[in-house]
């Protein structure tokens, strides 16, 4: 399993993105279930209808409604995303990346993001990977 952060979904439609080529390139070489944490989902649809349009929007919608990504509510993690809030303030870590992080330490630690400033920090405690 792999988790995904906002900025690999942001990656994976802006092929002008610098990240584009990395991110498509583990998406589409692994078989792996990807997790889209509940909590990406305003900031997604905020930044992709904003950069992109309704259009780009849409084809979004429509992946989510084919199950290309398992949405996780995560309602279990809000202690541990409390705890990483109130640990990495100083970066500011915040609610998404908390979300995804508590997300991944759930199924199996392994983070798909190119926001390797925050996650950066966090992976250093060894309870997630940041997969590249």
């Amino acid at each position: 399993m792999i988790t995904l952060d906002s900025s690999a979904i942001i990656a994976l439609l802006d092929n002008r993105e610098i990240h584009h080529a990395q991110v498509r390139a583990v998406v589409d070489g692994s078989a792996e279930t990807r997790i889209l944490p509940a909590a990406t989902l305003g900031e997604l649809g905020h930044i992709v209808e904003r950069r992109f349009g309704y259009r780009v929007l849409l084809g979004f919608v429509s992946d989510l409604a084919a199950e290309v990504y398992e949405l996780d509510l995560g309602i279990e993690d809000f202690e541990r995303v409390q705890e990483l809030i109130a640990r990495y303030h100083d970066l500011p870590l915040g609610l998404v990346d908390a979300a995804v992080i508590a997300c991944a330490e759930r199924n199996g630690g392994r983070v798909l993001t190119t926001d390797y400033r925050h996650f950066g920090v966090v992976a250093g405690e060894g309870r997630i990977t940041l997969v590249q």
